[in-house]
């Protein structure tokens, strides 16, 4: 039996196309003055102690630039650039520059879902900090209330079997009892083999592939 949703935003809650051509090229915008502004600030130290740690070198502030807009160029999944990119969107969210973008279905279903009793998390590879920075600040209002917990690849890859097993455990329930929304198949086949129900979740401009259950809207699922 069902007890919780989990979900992905990128593909999933939330268009492709508003990370990609919205955030991720404002972060990169922003990140120099940003570092600049901030660079004796303990929090960035923190970032920058990281970064030193996986060139394995000193990292003077253009390297940090240099290496942070290279990366943010890649789309790499590094700790030190997610804590940093959420850092600079939580300065964009509050000035209103930005808002995060959720699909009408999304914000009716999960709702609804929430009303019914479901628990309802979500697992991204964003920051739990820019999670909720992004449900915080929508077009629909704060939606933060909605979720019972966020969860980030500080828990592990989201290609990984083990992750999905730890998020189990650490919410207190079964594998099983999860339902897992993606657009991506090798983290619905990572949940899958931890023991979830999962469903490929296929937007506009995706390509509908056949290994998974797939929906097109959240309209089309019944927990």
């Amino acid at each position: 039996m069902i007890k919780a949703i989990l979900t992905d935003i990128e593909g999933t809650t939330s268009s492709i196309d508003y990370v990609k051509e919205v955030m991720f090229p404002y972060s990169k915008e922003k990140l120099e003055t940003f570092l600049q502004s901030h660079w004796q600030k303990e929090w960035v130290r923190s970032i920058i102690g990281e970064l030193e740690k996986r060139l394995g070198k000193p990292v003077s502030l253009e390297l940090a630039i240099e290496t942070f807009k290279d990366w943010i160029e890649r789309d790499l999944k590094e700790p030190a650039l997610k804590e940093l990119q959420g850092h600079i969107w939580e300065e964009g969210f509050i000035s209103g520059e930005l808002k995060g973008h959720i699909y009408e279905d999304a914000y009716l279903k999960l709702k609804e879902w929430k009303e019914k009793g479901y628990r309802l998390y979500v697992y991204s590879s964003g920051s739990v900090k820019a999670q909720r920075l992004f449900f915080g600040h929508t077009e629909y209002g704060d939606l933060n209330w909605l979720f019972d917990g966020f969860f980030d690849t500080s828990v592990g890859s989201k290609r990984e079997r083990s992750s999905y097993e730890k998020i189990a455990n650490l919410v207190g329930l079964a594998p099983e009892e999860f339902l897992f929304l993606s657009d991506r198949e090798e983290e619905l086949r990572a949940a899958e083999l931890a023991g979830m129900n999962t469903a490929l979740v296929v937007r506009e401009g995706t390509p509908q592939r056949g290994e998974h259950r797939t929906i097109r809207s959240f309209y089309e699922l019944e927990p």
